[in-house]
């Protein structure tokens, strides 16, 4: 038996985990318990990916822990404004190559089936999970020690929900699950039929 959503109308049943995930940015400021945190690391982990490579590495700084200041300066102006209230900042990466040292042609794909993962445990669990490409991705390379062989994908805001007034005005509107485009523009059988 599918669980419907509650927050999005699907075309198609799906359980609800998957509509009724969405990225909020509204967070309340207060810590995670490490332990918290690491069922989400957890979650990850079990992503699956080509001949059990696992080319994700997870970076954190928790609000309180000393390196906060470091990856919440990677973060672009537009995303400072609200990441400000979030408990732990992520940064996902990935490994280029298998351990033989051949390029792994997946490790970006295979990261995001962690990230997704990372989500959709930290959503069953109640938290905001927000994913951003609006940060420095040299600087993160070089402030955080990032070997040439792995690729800097993304980072994450994650919190405990928060309330929406405290977002700045531009924002509040904002703040609600948005659409997906049809099916039918995202599938075809067969030959690429999409426009370009």
């Amino acid at each position: 038996m599918i669980k419907g959503s509650t927050v999005r109308r699907t075309d198609h049943p799906v359980d609800a985990i998957f509509p009724d995930r969405w990225s909020p940015r509204a967070m309340s400021g207060e810590e995670i318990p490490l332990e918290e945190l690491m069922t989400l690391f957890e979650a990850a982990r079990w992503a699956p990916s080509s001949m059990n490579n696992q080319p994700w590495r997870i970076l954190f700084a928790r609000r309180s822990g000393e390196q906060w200041p470091l990856f919440y300066d990677l973060l672009s102006d537009s995303n400072k404004i609200w990441c400000d209230r979030a408990a732990v900042l992520v940064l996902i990466v990935s490994c280029t190559t298998f351990s033989s040292g051949i390029f792994c042609r997946t490790h970006s794909f295979d990261s995001g089936a962690a990230w997704m993962s990372l989500a959709l445990q930290g959503s069953m669990r109640g938290y905001v999970v927000h994913g951003m490409q609006g940060f420095d991705y040299e600087r993160a390379r070089a402030g955080l020690d990032i070997p040439d062989n792995f690729g800097v994908e993304a980072m994450v805001a994650i919190g405990l929900p928060g309330r929406i007034e405290e977002l700045p005005d531009q924002l509040q509107a904002r703040e609600t699950p948005n659409d997906r485009r049809p099916l039918s523009q995202s599938i075809c059988e067969g030959v690429f039929c999409f426009p370009e």
